[in-house]
């Protein structure tokens, strides 16, 4: 049994993905879809957040300044424990 392969022009393919782009350009979906991100953009502002990025670097830094007070504690009461000649 023979089958026969029919050869589809790929143009129709680029006709129907542009026509469903214009559809989708042309449809509320879109509209709803920035005004929902305008919402949540205005919304997590107020929460006043920060990123994850921006988080862990003033959590290195702050973990580096809490070392470096305990060297000088340590300093400090070293200097304090000599009596002086």
């Amino acid at each position: 049994m023979r089958y026969l392969c029919a050869v589809i022009d790929p143009k129709i393919f680029e006709e129907l993905r542009s026509r469903i782009d214009e559809a989708f350009r042309n449809s509320p979906a879109q509209d709803i879809e920035k005004n929902l991100r305008a919402l949540l953009s205005s919304w997590f502002e107020r929460l006043d957040l920060v990123l994850r990025e921006d988080f862990e670097v003033q959590k290195k830094l702050l973990e580096r300044a809490q070392a470096k007070l305990l060297e000088l504690e340590a300093r400090v009461a070293e200097l304090e424990g000599r009596k002086p000649k």
